[in-house]
């Protein structure tokens, strides 16, 4: 079968090779589950893997086929796996994988303190832009067929699931935490993701974002209920001036100099959550005495956030389904760009590259309909 690969550390190796089909045989004790690959939403981090900015092949091999936002319907199930996983249905599989810290032992391997860690389509595990792929039951999460269109969303979604119920979780240290506002920062797929969350929480909402209007995703905000503004045109301070304090604001900019005017922004006993992984060199400016000054008095929180648990992937499910029901059609407009078949995966990175108006790329992989079957095993 085909996939989608690169050479990890040679630039612009991207390719498209045949690689055995896999078998649920692969996955002990009756845990595995073989599934057809429909569509693979892709993000900068495949077209940085691409670049050789990071990522490692698998033990053995010299290759690492990409793709870790996965969405397909079960062909095979083992003999151990759970009912609500069934042949046919609608799938999406997680990407870190446990490790042997305290934190992978207890199913949290997303707060890993290891310096090695194990992601599939990123470091050290192979993707899933890919015809078939087997999982560990354990790794894999049913989607109801009502969200068969926009399933390839749950994985970016699950950033924004993190970010908000590790705030939620943070400020249980208040015995009672009632946030009215929320501002995000950024409004590329996992900002626009982080509003809608936020708004499914009753939060008003607020985002700031360096494009002017007119701007689809602007439009978005708006059709969530939430106001716009462009930080050509208005600073977050006045942002927050003219709609907060915020007592949650979240970021998923790339651009972290915005993260001293949003600690600034931020309200008392406010979270400030940080998702973006920024790799380069820059330094700001910032008023550290009066920034300091408002987190001790304000009792205020700074945390970053990285991939997703379980818990994450479920909550994601939700909202999703809460989505479809309170802003019909609004998930599907995100899914902008589609790529058809795995043979077209220079023009995907084009589209990564060089399309500034792009929400979410996805690769369409297989449309058609396989017979799938219970395993006997």
């Amino acid at each position: 079968m085909k996939a989608i690969a690169v050479h990890p550390g040679k630039p612009n190796s991207i390719h498209l090779r045949d690689v055995p089909q896999p078998s649920i045989d692969a996955i002990p004790d009756g845990r595995g589950i073989r599934v057809q690959v429909l569509r693979v939403g892709v993000d900068g981090t495949d077209k940085e893997i691409n670049a050789a900015e990071y990522g490692a092949a698998p033990p053995g091999d010299d290759f690492l086929i990409i793709g870790h936002e996965s969405f397909g319907r079960v062909l095979e199930v083992g003999s151990d796996v759970p009912d609500t996983i069934r042949p046919g249905g609608y799938v999406v599989a997680s990407v870190r994988r446990p490790d042997d810290t305290i934190y992978g032992r207890i199913g949290l391997q997303d707060f890993t303190t290891a310096d090695v860690y194990y992601e599939r389509g990123i470091n050290l595990l192979h993707g899933y832009l890919t015809e078939q792929y087997v999982e560990d039951a354990q790794f894999v999460f049913a989607l109801p067929e009502s969200l068969a269109r926009v399933g390839v969303l749950l994985e970016p979604t699950t950033v924004a699931q993190k970010g908000l119920n590790q705030a939620y979780e943070i400020q249980r240290r208040l015995k009672v935490w009632q946030p009215r506002r929320a501002c995000i920062l950024g409004s590329g797929t996992v900002g626009l993701l982080m509003a809608l969350g936020a708004r499914l929480r009753g939060l008003e909402l607020t985002v700031v974002s360096l494009p002017q209007k007119p701007y689809r995703n602007a439009d978005l905000v708006e059709a969530l209920g939430g106001a716009y503004f462009s930080t050509q045109a208005t600073s977050v301070a006045e942002a927050s001036a003219k709609r907060g304090p915020f007592d949650l604001i979240m970021d998923a900019t790339g651009f972290s100099p915005i993260v001293w005017e949003a600690a600034e922004a931020l309200g008392k006993n406010g979270v400030l959550v940080l998702s973006s992984i920024t790799g380069g060199e820059r330094t700001a400016e910032i008023p550290s005495d009066k920034i300091n000054q408002g987190f001790v008095l304000g009792n205020k929180v700074m945390v970053g956030t990285v991939n997703a648990s379980p818990a994450d992937f479920r909550s994601g499910v939700d909202d999703l389904i809460k989505a479809e029901a309170l802003f019909p059609g609004w998930l599907e407009q995100l899914l902008t760009t589609p790529i058809h078949g795995l043979e077209n995966y220079e023009e995907m990175i084009r589209a990564l590259t060089e399309d500034r108006d792009a929400i979410k790329v996805y690769v369409e992989v297989n449309s058609s309909e396989r017979t799938p079957r219970k395993s006997t095993q």
